[in-house]
C-alpha cells in the first residue's frame, strides 16, 4: 500500500511564540488553529503550511492528562510524531496486523476536519511514533 508522509506533528511549550517563528522565519501559512479536548488529545492544535508541506504544531491543553505534556516532560519539545497517509485506513490496519505491527487502539479517532487517524505503537516503530491517517471524504485540511 503506497504512504506519503501527510505531515510532521511538533510538541510546543508556547503556542503563539512558535507560529511567530513559523510565520517570520519559515515563512509559514497558519491554515488552521484549534483546541482539542477529548480524551487522549487534550492539545491545542496549529496546522502550519510552508510551500505545501504541513507541520501540526501540538501544545499541551492539560499538564496532568495531555499525551503531549507526557512528551514533553519525558523527551522535550521537538518532533513528536510522523503522519503517513494511506488510501485506505481499514486496509493499512489489516496490512498492519499481518505484518504483527501494533496500533495503540485507544487512538483511533476522527479529527475535527474528518481525518481519520491511529498511532502505531512504538514498541513496533523502533520508538518513533507513527500515525496513520485518511481522508475519507477527500478533503485534507
Amino acid at each position: 500500500m503506497k504512504k506519503t508522509i501527510d505531515h510532521i506533528g511538533v510538541a510546543v511549550r508556547n503556542m503563539d511564540d512558535t507560529i511567530h517563528f513559523y510565520e517570520n522565519v519559515l515563512g509559514a501559512k497558519l491554515i488552521d488553529r484549534y483546541r482539542s479536548d477529548a480524551k487522549g488529545v487534550e492539545s491545542e492544535i496549529a496546522i502550519m503550511e510552508v510551500d505545501g508541506a504541513r507541520t501540526e504544531l501540538l501544545a499541551p491543553t492539560n499538564n496532568d492528562t495531555s499525551p503531549i505534556a507526557r512528551f514533553i516532560k519525558q523527551k522535550g519539545k521537538g518532533v513528536h510524531h510522523i503522519a503517513y497517509r494511506v488510501d485506505d485506513l481499514d486496509a493499512a490496519l489489516e496490512e498492519l496486523k499481518q505484518k504483527g505491527i501494533r496500533t495503540l487502539e485507544d487512538s483511533l479517532r476522527i479529527n475535527k476536519h474528518g481525518r481519520r487517524l491511529i498511532y502505531l505503537n512504538p514498541a513496533d516503530t523502533e520508538g518513533t511514533i507513527i500515525e496513520y491517517c485518511d481522508y475519507p471524504d477527500g478533503e485534507t485540511i
